[in-house]
């Protein structure tokens, strides 16, 4: 385009998505892996555009030319290296209220994320992500099974039911349960965790929720954080993927200083499930995971 042309350029919506038409919107009780009647729902597509006016060709609208012109280029390099990656299939399990699990959700629906939550996996079913949920008309199963509760499924019952998702990741957000070995073993390198400190500090059984905040700053710490990593067999000792730093304050409460950490991991979780899904995540000799950055193939982080 010469930097002389005026006139109206129209180019694609970065924040208008298509929307998968594959996901489903219906809503499963917690028992449906029994039930052979399932409702689906066909989804739209959304379009839209956006149109952006140069009227003028002196030096400060030419500038806007040039930015503009980058800006178009950049939409669609992101476009055809989505293109080439397959939409990923995405299982969320919660046991709270499932902010985490929120953002995500948000991600995948805006173009953030190139992928789809296609169920939701909690052990209370009456928690709000759980809520959330089927408000959005995800299917939600109750995770594991109780001795004497009729409803749940086992973890056999479970790998099959995800497996008939095509679950590609699983991406636990505040879920309190141990993950069964064999539903690791079924998903190598598959299932992400986010923990709110900078482990291995402040990590294993019984550091979740509020107590890791109230152990951090009883130790006097100066540093917190959140830390997503790969899950094993064991609490928070999995191969660490990404961490993002807060400072503790001399004044803090726990409370404070949870608020400040969940901010952080609300975008840290939703970009590391975007190199997830962009198949952006690198396994170095000694198998330690990085992520590739999108803008240069040659750094990591």
């Amino acid at each position: 385009m010469s930097m002389r042309t005026q006139g109206l350029v129209l180019g694609p919506s970065s924040s208008s998505p298509i929307q998968n038409p594959k996901t489903p919107t219906f809503l499963t009780p917690p028992t449906y892996f029994s039930s052979a009647k399932r409702v689906w729902l066909k989804s739209n597509y959304s379009f839209s555009s956006h149109s952006i006016l140069l009227a003028s060709t002196n030096l400060r609208h030419r500038n806007c030319v040039v930015k503009t012109e980058h800006k178009v280029v950049s939409d669609i390099e992101e476009d055809n290296l989505k293109s080439k990656v397959r939409r990923k299939n995405l299982a969320v399990f919660v046991s709270g209220g499932g902010s985490n699990f929120r953002s995500i959700f948000e991600a995948t629906l805006n173009g953030s994320v190139h992928g789809d939550i296609f169920v939701l996996v909690t052990n209370k079913y009456d928690c709000g992500g759980a809520e959330y949920a089927r408000v959005k008309g995800i299917p939600v199963i109750l995770f594991p099974k109780n001795k004497d509760a009729i409803e749940g499924l086992s973890t056999e019952d479970l790998i099959v039911a995800l497996r008939s998702y095509k679950v590609d990741f699983i991406l636990l957000a505040g879920f309190l349960k141990l993950i069964p070995t064999e539903l690791v073993r079924a998903y190598p390198k598959s299932i992400l965790n986010i923990h709110p400190s900078l482990l291995p500090a402040f990590g294993g059984k019984g550091y979740y929720g509020m107590k890791v905040h109230k152990a951090v700053i009883a130790s006097g710490a100066r540093y917190s954080g959140a830390t997503i990593h790969y899950v094993d067999e064991h609490y928070d000792t999995g191969r660490i993927l990404a961490q993002r730093v807060v400072p503790v304050l001399a004044d803090d409460t726990a409370e404070e200083l949870a608020a400040r950490v969940l901010h952080e991991e609300h975008k840290l979780y939703v970009e590391v499930v975007a190199a997830l899904c962009e198949e952006r995540i690198i396994w170095r000799e000694d198998g330690v995971p990085l992520i590739q950055s999108k803008e240069n193939s040659n750094d990591y982080r």
